[in-house]
């Protein structure tokens, strides 16, 4: 197997550290475990609107789903207030203490980088900015310009399509079963991140790769 040309990063939960946003959904009063419900759920909302035919940005479905997720929650200030203090957490996110590393030892092996989220390039380039990072990488891209949500294969493609490259050339690095099994199924290799040593869904295609912290992939890929 040729060895991928172009690593393809996904940003939220597998590049950035989404924990602290549980601090600010119990700041205006949430139940614990709200913040996982409402990510699930803005999931599979964006999903299902995309196997229908349709698209919406990241930040429509989130500030959306929880408004639906608070109404009604005894919340500790009014419910735009509430939903302005959690949204605002995602300008606040660092990177997990893994990926600078990990970085910059795939792009020291000749590697090109890229990001490709189902977020915003803005959300990326402050995360990565802030990790001092930045410059390690190519493109910082978004479904919000591929017209579709990963994990559909027309993400994946945008992304070969803009890196001048075939699918084949690339690998996706990523926390989400779902988005593995996505970018496998468009022809991709696959790196799934398993921080926390859960097992991988038999329902899903199989990652080329598992690791435990990004800097092994660089090891695993020079192999």
């Amino acid at each position: 197997m040729t060895a991928p040309q172009v690593v393809v990063f996904d940003v939220n939960e597998t590049l950035s550290d989404m924990a602290p946003l549980a601090a600010r959904f119990r700041d205006v009063g949430a139940p614990e475990l709200t913040d996982r419900v409402w990510f699930a759920s803005l999931l599979r909302d964006a999903f299902a609107l995309t196997a229908a035919g349709g698209t919406e940005r990241f930040a429509t479905f989130a500030t959306a789903g929880l408004r639906s997720i608070l109404a009604g929650v005894p919340l500790t200030r009014e419910l735009d207030a509430a939903v302005e203090h959690v949204m605002s957490g995602f300008t606040a996110l660092d990177v997990h203490p893994d990926v600078p590393g990990g970085v910059r030892a795939l792009k020291q092996s000749g590697r090109r980088l890229v990001t490709l989220s189902n977020g915003s390039a803005g959300v990326a380039e402050r995360l990565l900015s802030t990790a001092g990072i930045r410059d390690e990488f190519e493109h910082l891209l978004s479904v919000e310009d591929a017209g579709v949500w990963k994990p559909a294969p027309g993400s994946y493609a945008y992304a070969a399509r803009t890196c001048g490259v075939q699918p084949a050339d690339m690998i996706l690095v990523a926390v989400h079963p779902w988005d593995i099994d996505g970018a496998n199924r468009a022809g991709l290799a696959t790196a799934w991140i398993n921080r926390d040593g859960r097992p991988y869904p038999e329902y899903f295609t199989a990652p080329t790769h598992t690791i435990a912290e990004l800097p092994e992939l660089a090891d695993r890929l020079a192999a």
